[in-house]
């Protein structure tokens, strides 16, 4: 039997599965995660139950394991580790520095303005006091976020002091230095960018835009797809800043997502990530836009095989369709199996959803299902999303209630 390499990926959930997936056809996976589910356990050889920020007990097991490279991807947390541990054995990553800038949102806009980037006024503050007297001078609403972490955890809209006080100690302790970025709230239309990048130049990328439930508190997109529909000057001058901060950022190869607020005929930062979009961006809808694999392509970066993506641009309109379930315990599910046969449904969440399952409040984006839509035009995506409302319900019971999914 012919020996594989070994791959380490760091990161388990439903967004790693294509990746670990992709991996398990030509490497020998060891997989690290604070959990890992049967899903996984026929694709990897080994794995690991760390959390993954342990950058140090996890370079322990690269070397035990004598691993050719160490990928993650559409999950922030992992990515200083993956950085670290290529560094400190030799191998292929995006430099530990790279990492921290990409993950830290203070580090970040530290970054822009030094590169004379545009960014909008914002504080980092360890302190209450400090908070309220950067929030009375700019008085105007602000958002409050922790530094380095991922699914809208600890992120708040401010509009008066007493929400500041509750909002800055919650969003902080979520940080891991215990401060948290206080920043400049602008209404506006948001979009997001999916970029690959080669020898440290921007050589694809692709602008969705991005539609967030009624509900703001959870900051939570019900749907990002692409193409985006907004003017193609607005598009363009967001394509051409996001490739502006990628290139200064010092991101040598790999993917980026980055979202953007549009501010009148202004493009501002919200955040960016060295690693793929979320919710099966990465793997299903950067694919379907541009014609290449993007797990096949992290993988050959993690393990120096070098090779340059062929990119090929589809004429289609593809993006994911999210959905909250409301508190309480499922009673009745209809419609699963006849979505999931639909052929506009590229990849799904749909098998997490079962009678007797219990679910609680709805504080972030974690808590979300979703599916993949591809369609031929953005009115036949609009008439896929409306078959897949028509068709999937999924009744909650909480106390004398029940109640079906939330779609918006």
């Amino acid at each position: 039997m012919t020996m594989k390499d070994k791959i380490m990926i760091i990161g388990a959930g439903d967004f790693q599965l294509p990746l670990v997936e992709k991996a398990a056809e030509k490497y020998d996976v060891i997989l690290v995660a604070p959990s890992v589910d049967e899903r996984f356990d026929k694709l990897i050889l080994r794995k690991y139950l760390y959390d993954v920020r342990d950058k140090e007990t996890i370079l322990e097991i690269a070397e035990k394991e004598g691993i050719a490279g160490v990928v993650t991807d559409q999950t922030d947390i992992p990515v200083r580790t993956v950085a670290y541990v290529a560094e400190n054995i030799g191998l292929n990553g995006i430099g530990y520095e790279v990492s921290r800038v990409f993950t830290d949102k203070n580090l970040m806009r530290e970054k822009l303005k030094a590169s004379g980037l545009p960014y909008l006024p914002y504080l980092t503050a360890s302190s209450y006091e400090e908070a309220l007297k950067f929030f009375e001078e700019l008085n105007s609403d602000v958002i409050v976020k922790p530094l380095d972490t991922q699914g809208s955890r600890g992120v708040f809209r401010v509009s008066n002091a007493d929400e500041l006080k509750k909002a800055f100690e919650s969003s902080k302790s979520f940080s891991s230095n215990n401060t948290a970025l206080i920043e400049k709230y602008v209404v506006g239309d948001e979009i997001v960018i999916e970029g690959v990048t080669v020898d440290g130049k921007t050589v694809a990328q692709i602008c969705g835009d991005t539609i967030y439930f009624d509900d703001k508190s959870t900051f939570s997109a019900k749907k990002r797809v692409f193409p985006s529909r907004r003017s193609d000057a607005i598009v363009n001058k967001a394509l051409e800043l996001n490739k502006s901060i990628v290139e200064a950022f010092g991101l040598n190869n790999g993917i980026t997502h980055g979202e953007y607020i549009i501010d009148g005929d202004y493009v501002y930062l919200i955040e960016i990530a060295a690693r793929g979009g979320g919710v099966f961006i990465s793997s299903d809808l950067i694919s379907t836009q541009l014609g290449i694999n993007v797990e096949e392509f992290l993988l050959d970066i993690a393990c120096g095989n070098g090779n340059k993506p062929s990119i090929d641009k589809k004429n289609v309109v593809s993006g994911y369709r999210a959905f909250y379930l409301p508190e309480g315990r499922v009673v009745c599910v209809e419609g699963i199996e006849k979505v999931k046969k639909f052929p506009f449904i590229k990849r799904h969440q749909l098998d997490k959803i079962h009678t007797g399952l219990e679910l609680g409040a709805n504080v972030n984006k974690t808590s979300r299902f979703a599916l993949i839509i591809v369609a031929e035009s953005f009115d036949k995506w609009a008439e896929y999303e409306n078959k897949v409302k028509e068709t999937l319900h999924i009744k909650v019971a909480n106390n004398s209630e029940t109640n079906d999914i939330i779609w918006e």
